[in-house]
């Protein structure tokens, strides 16, 4: 994900130097040239058949492949560019500060194979995932496995702590750790916006929330989808180009239940929202249309003075493009509740 992060393929592509994903998921969605639809399973919005013909245009499988077919046949061809390859880059889930180590963690068995076969061995990693010592792995392993795919542990848990040493079989001759900050700073900085750093990529939020659900992950357009996107694109990219992000929720709160490590993400969707309005990125008929609203609500008079009749008036003719032609707009009562109240106490 960091390397997608920071548009890694594209640049090495311009340079003319292959590149090739190992995870399966993001093999197929480099063959179609599309971003992660999500960021544990990114090629989530694809069925067998759909890849089955992929397969078929462009390796010349059978077009009814079985999935133990197609699987078989990435092997095949992901095997060769391994032993072929002279460098394998990797992201890591964990950096442990007390050896200096990286820790991966994944169901595959590509990034061992990644970092084992090349020479030089890249990992880049986000500043945001050192943890202190290596027995903090006793929380945090079982805790992506439980959150990102229901396992008690992940199939492949792994520990580098630097290039194969004499004693060593096999690994690799050089290896270099990029750490990573592309905006993880400026977040950082922000006093309770940076709990969104505490993420461990375990993609619990995007499978719980009602948005992600509907819209789908290329929608965002970025690296990171769902709330957990919402809120960290945002300071990684600039508020002005992803500040609308932070509206894509309902708010529900369902994602802030399940997040394994608390952060309060509903909290921080509105605090990213405040963050637009005091950056003066709204326009400035949002701006004058609040205001008006703000004055209005502060005063119950006025309130109940603008009947049902006059703010269905203003729902139809105004609102009507906004709230969508497949959906029913809401009809106001032609008297307020206070305004029924006293009535009611009167009699």
């Amino acid at each position: 994900m960091a390397t997608k992060e920071i548009e890694l393929n594209h640049f090495l592509k311009e340079k003319q130097i292959e590149t090739v994903e190992s995870d399966l998921g993001e093999f197929i969605i480099q063959l179609l040239n599309q971003k992660p639809y999500h960021f544990v399973t990114p090629a989530m919005h694809l069925n067998r058949e759909e890849i089955a013909r992929l397969f078929h245009e462009k390796f010349k499988t059978p077009l009814d492949a079985t999935a133990e077919q197609l699987t078989a046949k990435a092997r095949e061809l992901l095997r060769e560019k391994y032993t072929q390859a002279d460098v394998g880059i990797s992201g890591a889930n964990f950096l442990i500060a007390d050896t200096g180590s990286i820790a991966i963690t994944e169901n595959e068995g590509n990034a061992r194979l990644t970092t084992t076969f090349p020479n030089v061995h890249i990992a880049v990693v986000g500043i945001e995932k050192i943890i202190p010592s290596m027995q903090d792995l006793d929380l945090f392993w079982p805790l992506l496995a439980s959150h990102g795919t229901g396992q008690n542990l992940t199939v492949y848990n792994t520990i580098l702590t630097g290039p194969r040493q004499p004693q060593d079989t096999d690994g690799p001759l050089e290896m270099y750790v990029i750490l990573l900050d592309n905006g993880r700073t400026n977040l950082l900085a922000e006093k309770e916006q940076r709990q969104g750093l505490y993420c461990i990529r375990c993609g619990a939020c995007l499978n719980v929330c009602p948005i992600y659900q509907n819209i789908g992950g290329h929608t965002y357009e970025t690296t990171y989808q769902g709330p957990i996107g919402s809120l960290i694109s945002p300071h990684f990219h600039g508020m002005k180009e992803f500040k609308h992000l932070s509206y894509a929720s309902s708010l529900c709160g369902k994602c802030t239940e399940v997040c394994p490590v608390g952060i309060d993400i509903q909290k921080m969707l509105l605090l990213n929202r405040k963050a637009a309005v005091e950056q003066q990125l709204t326009t400035g008929t949002e701006a004058k249309a609040w205001k008006g609203f703000t004055y209005v609500i502060q005063r119950r008079k006025l309130i109940d003075f603008f009947g049902g009749k006059w703010k269905n008036f203003f729902l139809r003719n105004f609102f009507k493009k906004a709230w969508g032609q497949h959906r029913e707009l809401p009809k106001i009562a032609d008297k307020s509740f206070s305004r029924q109240w006293k009535e009611h106490d009167k009699s």
